[in-house]
This record gives C-alpha cells, structure tokens and sequence, in this order.
C-alpha cells in the first residue's frame, strides 16, 4: 500500500510509510506565481497508486491545506479510476476502473475548533470541511482531532489517532512531572490519559466562554506546592491560555510548569510569550518552523502543523 503525499504531509507521509512496511511516494505539489495550487501524480507512480488502496498524507491548514487536500484526492481518484485523458497526446488515454480505495491521513486537521454554532448564523466549519473532503475518499484518519464528537454519523469511516502516549514517553523521561493539567474540562481525557501512563496525578482548568473568540481559563484550587506540573493540550496557538495558567500555577507553589500539544501552532509571538512564562514546550512532531526559544528550556517546541 502507497503512501502518497503533496508537499504539505512530506514529512509525515515520508517518516511514516518504513514504519509502516510501505512504500512512499511523493506527488507533485507546486503554486503558480498567483499563489493557485498545482498537483499532479507523476507518470512514474501511476501504476503503484493503481496497484493497491492508497494513504493520501495531507493538512488541512492553512486554507491552501484544504485546496491542495481536494486536488490531490480528486488527481488520485482520476487515476484509480483510468481517467488518463490529456491534451499532450500521451497514451494511455484511460484504463480500467480499479475502484475506490483512497484514504486520507490528517495530521493536522484545519477548523477543528469551530466544533459548536456559538452564535446563530455560524457554520459548523469542523463539519463542513469534513463533509467535502469525505466525498473524495474511503476514510479518514485524524491526529488529536478537536472534539471527536462533531465528525460522528459522517458517510465515510472517521478514524482517531493519539499522540498522548508519544507525549507521556516526552514528557516522563525529560520532566517527570508530578502533576498533569488539561486546559478544560471538555480535554480531560488528554490529561487522563498522559497521567495514567505516567503514573501522576491530573486535574483541569475551569473554562468561561465568553463569546465565540474569548475563553477565559482559571486554575482550580490545586495542591501543586513544590510540584512540577505539565500542561497537556492538543494545539497551541498564541499561548495565552498556557500563560496564564503557568502564572497561576506558579502562584499556588509549583515549581515548574511545562506546556505539552500535539499541534503547535505558535502565532503571534507565542514562541517568545512561552519563553518568559513556561519551563520547557514540547510535542512529539517536529517543527519546520522553528522562533527562538530560551536556552534555559530543557525541552524545545518541536510541534508542527504542516
């Protein structure tokens, strides 16, 4: 079985197809000078993308994520199905329909925030991006999705990947934390699961929505005196969250306070914003995109998201 990506999965698609026993293939992926997207599967890897089901490796951010994502499923849908036509001459023109058989990996899923209508009028934009990618592929499997719940009842088969044991090996054998924090009640299960693996005790921030764009986070009363605490999370955006959280935590006497996710998204200067605030950032996908970060970590953001 191939696994195949644009430019935007390169690394994943190209790490995780030995580990898998499969071969990878990259496809062409390239922009015009207009910034439009251009895919292609080379003439070379027609017949292993025909020859067996497919793992399509792709991100869904930025928006040019979802473009390239479309294209790319639609160019391998093309050839599974024979449809070779160009207007280069170049034979064959078509071959016989092998059928369905495309699959799609996200690592990094665009709009999974936008889980919930907040306010009337609002899309579901999680759902509807789903929707449209499931009707050019067989299946869909996630990284640390969001929330779960808003892909339930789609028409394709959604699968749901963990990085927290990943995390929790990071996290035990760099910081040995004692305590382990999620970010809101609706993300325990993260904590959950990272502490259980590696044997401390978790709890969660109590989360205020104030409107659609506003959250705010406020630590419980917890015993962290003299503890190191680990902030467990599936994205990392600005940091601010994490910020505010590491303060209060710090004022309850912990000692430490290190921030771990999955999607490390780090807009806005959050690099530096962590760097004044936190002990050490870390996930397990690395990052191409790399700020300056304090040499007083000992861990540093290695988070991607694409």
């Amino acid at each position: 079985m191939p696994v195949v990506s644009g430019s935007s999965g390169r690394g994943v698609a190209s790490s995780l197809a030995p580990l898998m026993g499969m071969q990878y293939i990259e496809l062409e992926s390239r922009r015009f000078p207009d910034g439009e997207g251009y895919v292609r599967v080379p003439t070379e890897a027609i017949d292993a993308v025909r020859s067996e089901p497919v793992v399509l490796v792709s991100n869904t951010y930025p928006d040019s994520g979802i473009v390239s994502t479309l294209l790319l499923l639609e160019a391998i849908a093309d050839v599974r199905r024979g449809d070779l036509s160009n207007l280069k001459g170049e034979e064959p023109q078509s071959m016989d329909d092998v059928g369905g058989g495309v699959f799609l990996a996200i690592p990094y899923y665009g709009y999974s925030r936008q889980d919930k209508r907040f306010s009337k009028g609002e899309a579901i934009s999680a759902r509807v991006i789903a929707e449209i990618l499931a009707r050019g592929c067989d299946g869909i499997a996630i990284l640390d999705l969001h929330e779960p719940a808003v892909l339930e009842g789609m028409d394709v088969p959604i699968e749901f990947v963990s990085s927290m044991p990943e995390i929790a090996e990071l996290l035990q054998s760099e910081v040995s934390p004692d305590f382990v924090l999620s970010p809101d009640k609706g993300a325990i299960s993260r904590a959950t699961e990272v502490a259980g693996l590696i044997g401390c005790d978790f709890s969660y921030l109590e989360k205020t929505r104030i409107d659609a764009h506003t959250i705010e986070h406020t630590p419980k009363d917890l015993d962290v005196g003299g503890k190191v605490v680990a902030i467990v999370d599936d994205m990392i955006s600005t940091g601010g969250t994490i910020c505010r959280a590491s303060d209060a935590l710090r004022r309850q006497g912990a000692t430490e306070v290190h921030a771990a996710c999955t999607h490390g998204l780090f807009t806005g200067g959050a690099i530096l914003r962590l760097a004044n605030h936190v002990d050490g950032c870390t996930a397990p996908i690395r990052c191409p995109i790399r700020g300056p970060w304090s040499a007083r970590h000992r861990l540093l953001p290695e988070a991607c998201s694409g």
